[in-house]
């Protein structure tokens, strides 16, 4: 039988942006059970207050860290904040994102500025702080959330897919520099998931039932769903894995 301790990421300390709602407050919630304590990061003042009193709920620490991740001073500073605070980060989650829809030949500049900035700029500049700390100690996880547009182009969402293309070529090129080192880089790419940033997505009745016919699951994946596959990435059984892009998406991608 294989030692389910491999599974346990007990006594670990995880740092998760995008934690106030969706995807991120599930993956906080999932880490915590599993008996991590976790800061959670959102752009507004108490916008973590129900995921960090769920977690504390669970016996575990939380803390409550604020970062527009859209603007790379606060995206900077974020590593120091929550080092100061938690004084250690054995895990790094990215999972904030944005999304901005428009036809392509009228994308404006704020919202290709606004997307790359948070789903692309904040996750190379935390990582590369958080990462130096883990590398100082030999040891450290970082999961980033990708997305079935790291494999397609979508339509409509120019910035959302370049920067999930990046993110998934990001996730290999930290991986082949910091493996070595004791330091796992990986990322998940969710399907289509019930979130907000997929309620445009679900409100057009037309496009809902297509995507839907294609998930051999037969339905929509919930944030909770999500879970399972950051917190195996998080924990030691997933030490020998580096730079893979886990796909979560109700069987989307083989069909």
């Amino acid at each position: 039988m294989p030692d389910s301790s491999r599974f346990s990421i007990e006594g670990s300390r995880a740092l998760v942006t995008g934690a106030s709602r969706g995807l991120g407050r599930a993956i906080s919630i999932a880490l915590a059970e599993a008996g991590a304590d976790v800061a959670c990061v959102s752009s507004k003042a108490g916008g973590c207050a129900a995921t960090a009193a769920q977690i504390e709920s669970l016996g575990r620490n939380s803390w409550e860290l604020v970062a527009d991740l859209s603007m790379r001073e606060q995206a900077l500073s974020l590593a120091d904040d929550a080092l100061a605070q938690m004084g250690t980060i054995d895990i790094l989650v990215n999972n904030a994102g944005t999304i901005r829809r428009e036809p392509a030949s009228s994308y404006s500049e704020e919202n290709w500025d606004t997307v790359i900035r948070t789903n692309l700029d904040s996750v190379f500049f935390l990582s590369q702080a958080v990462g130096r700390h883990m590398l100082e100690r030999k040891r450290g996880k970082i999961i980033n959330v990708a997305s079935l547009l790291s494999f397609s182009g979508g339509i409509t969402v120019p910035a959302y897919t370049a920067s999930k293309h990046a993110v998934a070529g990001l996730t290999k090129a930290l991986a082949n520099e910091w493996a070595s080192s004791g330091v796992q880089v990986n990322a998940v790419a969710p399907g289509y998931f019930v979130t907000d940033n997929t309620e445009a997505l679900r409100a057009d009745s037309r496009r809902s039932s297509e995507i839907l016919s294609r998930i051999p699951a037969g339905r929509w994946g919930e944030p909770s769903d999500l879970a399972g596959a950051v917190v195996f990435l998080a924990s030691p059984a997933a030490d020998y894995i580096n730079g893979h892009i886990l796909v979560v998406d109700g069987g989307w991608m083989a069909r």
